[in-house]
Formats: structure tokens, sequence, C-alpha cells
């Protein structure tokens, strides 16, 4: 357990640069992540409101089934990357003028 800690770690450090590389060249990607966090967080306290069968307005709290956050994740992740490669299709051929008004 401990190797796969400290490998972990490695991997993480080795991978941090390009990342955040990445997430600042797309503030787009910023927001995705800053909202997937917040749909996690809502899932972590709905599922432990399920777990300690918490009553809301009279009603139980229903477990909600992970498909339906995975399917949120792989849909907004597809869509960012068809989003990506567009806008850079469009401002191919602009560079210098995209550049000169701050576009990229």
């Amino acid at each position: 357990m401990i190797v796969a800690v400290v490998l972990s770690m490695l991997i993480m450090m080795f991978f941090v640069g390009p990342v955040g590389k990445f997430v600042n060249e797309h503030p787009s990607i910023q927001m995705l992540g800053l909202s997937f966090l917040i749909m996690i967080e809502s899932m972590l306290i709905a599922e432990g409101a399920h777990l300690s069968e918490v009553i809301f307005f009279g009603n139980p709290i229903g477990s909600v089934p992970k498909g339906y956050l995975y399917f949120a994740i792989a849909f907004s992740l597809i869509v960012e990357v068809l989003n990506i490669k567009l806008r850079k299709k469009q401002l191919h051929g602009y560079g210098e003028e995209a550049h000169n008004e701050g576009i990229i």
C-alpha cells in the first residue's frame, strides 16, 4: 500500500506541469473542473443523507445512481474537447490578428 501511494505521488508530480499548463491555457476547463467538484460534492452529500436515512420535507432521501454522474462528466468533457478543437480550427490562419486582439 505504501509503495502504491509513493508511486502515485511520483506520477502526479511528473504530470503536474503539463496538466497545469493545459488548464491555465483553457479557462473553460477550469470552470468544468470546478463544476465537477461541486457535482461530486453534492453526490457525496446525497449519498451520506441516503445512508443515514435523512427525512427531508417528509420524504426520505433516495440514492442517486452513479451512472448519471459518470455520464454527465463524460458528456461535458466530450463537448469541451469539441469546443477546443473548433476554436483552434476557427483561429487557424488568424494567428497574428487574434494574438493582437488578445484572443489567443
